[in-house]
């Protein structure tokens, strides 16, 4: 190859240190890509492929976008999972020798997106630093564009569910788990995020202490860190990862939460999936989600905190209690609940406003909008004076109103300034006096001229004296010949005319100079100031985020009483008991979508004689809305808002596991049967006495007896060994029986009206067991033609007279096997078990044929 040219040495260089990344290289108004990232860009982001010279033969792919209009093509590639390095020039043309100076000022990578544009505003956008030592497992997860930042210790078999749990769109871990097929399946097609590998023991534990304690201004004993080499090792790892990649801003990160799992209930992937709290299982939509229906948030920060309060429901009762009492107040204080409303509605993203005013990103118009904010918590916190429960008065007391800070940005930004810091003209008049002399020479400078004129003719004598102005002299005074006897020696000469002469004067040029260069000085200058006025607002970092913090919680608090008071939810009974009593329960989804009347259920669990409920009866008729009602009520409660039903009793609730419906996960080699036994092996393993079990047709991926004796034996061992509360829906019938060989266990059924040929789904619950699925009556329903419909009820009849014989049963006893007889016929009995076709027999089918070959043997 030719020598290249030296902008494109300079671009190899710089491009030299980040492989990995796409290279925005800033070439005047334009980032332009180069060889590899131009021909991906031009695919990716649909932009012409041209080329540039880069030598003396050679000519490099080349691509570009305009830089004031970057971050729509820098959203697109980064939710693709790629990486991009903004290289900025870094000095002017003819500052520097050479070359204008170019250096990369950031990296903008999945997780560490701050853009408005890029990130959405219902969600938060996490980074996760995942650590393995030994059986411990340590997790960081931040949203850079909010400051936050949690730490997290799991074992081995727990971590992919915090990893689901925070969901991030960037998982930053050491070169060792590049190998781990669990985690790098798991992420890259389950969390459908990217993964960055980095070297975790490349510095020491002085070194990592070091930055930890730089980052928090706290030691790490004093963060709870001493002792936690697993943990210091995931959070210097992330803290490492955002000094490359974002080189500045990095005081937003400045508290760590811990999270220990003892503080929040216990909801798995697979529950949350399946309860659909966040969104719909088949469309992955809000709508039709616990999330739809209790958000009536008004700012992007309360959306974000009320999706963090589905997932981590409370378990301390006190904590819940408080939430509850401030939304019962709320209720039944329409014009303060009213009044807060009205409130919240101008507060915008204070988050992540601060974030960009912190990273030095942002722009006069977000400036000005944090001032309108500020401008509006003033009001907010007097209608917060009139609360009486604990969280009001307590957030009246914490919230800033912060209009000392609003009060200075409004002294320095015009209220309605340009959309970017090049457009200039946007300090306030009066903030400061040399953008004011500026702004009025620009503004005045003919009148200044004209000023400077008339001196000069009352100084001089010289009545046609004139100022004009021309590109090879600038500013010049004119004089005729007739008055030449009058010009004084400070004049200085320039031209000379046939008519007059023409001359400059020092303070005429200083004029000049002012007038000509004013646009230039003056965005400078108000860009300095601009920068001034950012990093005063950015030291109120801890005022700004404590407010923010308290305004989410008191949106969310506001909108589980507005949606309580809307839907006539009821204030629940929390407490430390192991029972749940639920009086007309509803379902809070269900009941929003259905155009007809919603049928209410009581619903009674406790670890005594009701700790495990069997559900029977028809498909459709609405086992699962039942079981998931429970589930859903008892997350309501303990995230403290009230609840679909007219009476309801909370027992806390450590945990929910949920094993309904079926699905398999081919890409790991796992058919829907070995899901659901997955599934039931974690439940078993992790449930407790105080953890609530949904379990939905367990054991139908294997044949009847298979099933059918996994789905007694582990109600058997819920009910002996974990015992805790089990809602059990089953189309094994049999399993009914159950009920008199434990305490624990009680029957229910789904109450269906049986009429001719059709069937009506009542709704109901109502005790006792069924020995009826109503399959067939179902596949009617769905339209399975006639004749196959009518065809199933001869078969039917055919199984249970014992006549039917569905396929050739298999020689069930072995040649070798010897059996010993009395007085009866032997091969007549033997002849009768050889026709038993086993896999369509029930186990009271079973027991009766037992029954009767006993009867023989005793003659």
């Amino acid at each position: 190859m030719s020598k290249l040219s030296p902008m494109m040495e300079q671009y190899k260089n710089i491009k030299q240190n980040h492989q990995d990344h796409i290279l925005f290289f800033r070439l005047g108004d334009f980032y332009e890509m180069f060889f590899d990232d131009a021909t991906l860009c031009s695919k990716e982001l649909e932009l012409a492929l041209t080329g540039r010279d880069c030598g003396s033969t050679t000519k490099a792919p080349m691509c570009g976008v305009p830089h004031h209009s970057c971050e729509s093509y820098i959203a697109r590639l980064v939710k693709k999972g790629y990486k991009v390095a903004i290289c900025e020039q870094t000095t002017l043309p003819g500052e520097s020798k050479g070359i204008v100076e170019r250096e990369v000022v950031r990296v903008i990578t999945p997780g560490t997106v701050i853009e408005n544009s890029i990130l959405e505003d219902e969600k938060n956008n996490y980074i996760a630093s995942v650590f393995f030592m030994k059986s411990q497992v340590a997790l960081t997860f931040s949203d850079i564009s909010t400051g936050e930042v949690t730490i997290i210790k799991s074992d081995e078999s727990q971590y992919i569910n915090q990893l689901s749990r925070f969901a991030p769109s960037e998982v930053l871990i050491d070169e060792n788990l590049a190998t781990n097929k669990i985690l790098v399946e798991y992420v890259k097609n389950k969390l459908n995020a990217s993964i960055t590998t980095s070297d975790f023991n490349s510095a020491s534990n002085e070194e990592m202490a070091e930055v930890i304690e730089k980052q928090f201004n706290k030691s790490l004993e004093e963060l709870g860190l001493e002792k936690d080499n697993v943990l210091v090792k995931s959070l210097w790892a992330f803290l490492k990862y955002l000094q490359i990649t974002q080189q500045k801003g990095l005081e937003r990160i400045s508290v760590i939460n811990f999270s220990d799992g003892e503080q929040f209930m216990q909801i798995g992937n697979t529950a949350r999936v399946n309860l659909e709290l966040l969104e719909t299982i088949q469309n992955r939509e809000k709508k039709g989600s616990l999330l739809w229906v209790l958000d009536k948030t008004s700012t992007p920060m309360g959306k974000r905190l009320l999706r963090k309060y589905i997932e981590q429901p409370l378990i301390n009762p006190v904590h819940i209690e408080k939430r509850l009492n401030t939304v019962e107040e709320l209720v039944n204080n329409f014009p303060l609940r009213s009044e807060i409303i009205e409130d919240l509605a101008p507060i915008q993203d204070i988050e992540r406003l601060l974030t960009r005013v912190v990273y030095g990103s942002t722009t006069p118009r977000e400036l000005i909008t944090l001032g309108f904010i500020f401008n509006n918590i003033p009001n907010l916190k007097n209608t917060l004076s009139k609360g009486k429960t604990k969280l009001l008065t307590e957030t009246y007391e914490k919230i800033d109103s912060l209009d000392d800070v609003g009060k200075y940005i409004f002294s320095a930004i015009q209220e309605d300034p340009p959309a970017t810091i090049k457009d200039g003209n946007f300090i306030q008049a009066g903030f400061n006096a040399e953008v004011d002399r500026l702004r009025d020479i620009i503004t005045n400078g003919k009148a200044m001229l004209h000023a400077q004129s008339e001196k000069l003719k009352e100084d001089t004598g010289i009545k046609n004296l004139k100022i004009s102005y021309n590109k090879i002299f600038g500013y010049y005074i004119e004089v005729t010949k007739s008055y030449l006897d009058l010009v004084p020696d400070y004049f200085i000469r320039r031209q000379t005319l046939a008519n007059c002469e023409r001359y400059i004067t020092d303070e005429l040029k200083e004029l000049e100079s002012e007038i000509l260069n004013a646009n230039d000085k003056i965005l400078v200058a108000e860009k300095q100031l601009f920068e001034e006025v950012r990093v005063n607002v950015a030291k109120e970092l801890e005022r700004i985020q404590s407010t923010a913090n308290y305004i989410a919680v008191l949106d969310v608090i506001t909108s589980f009483a507005q949606i309580s008071f809307t839907n006539n939810y009821v204030k629940p009974v929390v407490n430390s008991s192991d029972r749940i009593d639920i009086k007309d329960g509803r379902h809070p989804v269900v009941e929003k979508l259905v155009s007809d009347f919603f049928v209410p259920n009581n619903s009674v669990l406790d670890r005594n004689n009701q700790m495990i409920s069997i559900i029977t009866g028809p498909n459709m008729a609405g086992k699962s809305t039942y079981m998931r009602q429970i589930a859903l009520i008892t997350i309501m409660a303990q995230i403290g808002c009230f609840v679909p039903a007219s009476y309801a009793e909370i027992g806390i609730v450590d945990k929910v596991f949920t094993r309904v419906g079926a699905s398999d996960d081919l890409a790991s080699g796992k058919s829907t049967f070995m899901v659901e036994m997955s599934e039931v092996a974690d439940i078993l393993k992790f449930a407790t006495k105080k953890s609530l079990l949904i379990l939905d047709e367990l054991g139908r991926g294997t044949s009847t007896f298979d099933g059918m004796s996994i789905a007694k034996s582990v109600i058997e061992y819920i009910g002996k060994k974990i015992k805790c509360k089990t809602v059990f829906a089953t189309h094994y019938h049999e399993l009914v029986a159950m009920e008199d060989q434990m305490d624990c266990i009680k029957n229910y059924n789904i109450a269906v009206k049986k009429k001719d040929d059709s069937i009506v789904f009542l709704r109901k619950i109502v005790a006792g067991g069924t020995d009826d699925s109503y399959g067939i009556d179902v596949a009617n329903l769905a339209g399975v033609p006639k004749d196959v419909v009518k065809r199933a009820k001869e078969i039917l009849v055919e199984l249970e007279n014992g006549s039917g014989n569905l396929v050739q049963t298999p020689k069930l006893i072995a040649e070798n096997t010897e059996i010993s007889f009395s007085s009866f016929n032997e091969n007549e009995i033997i002849e009768e078990i050889r026709n038993i076709d086993i896999n369509t027999l029930t186990p009271i089918e079973a027991m009766n044929i037992l029954y009767k070959v006993h009867k023989k043997i005793e003659g």
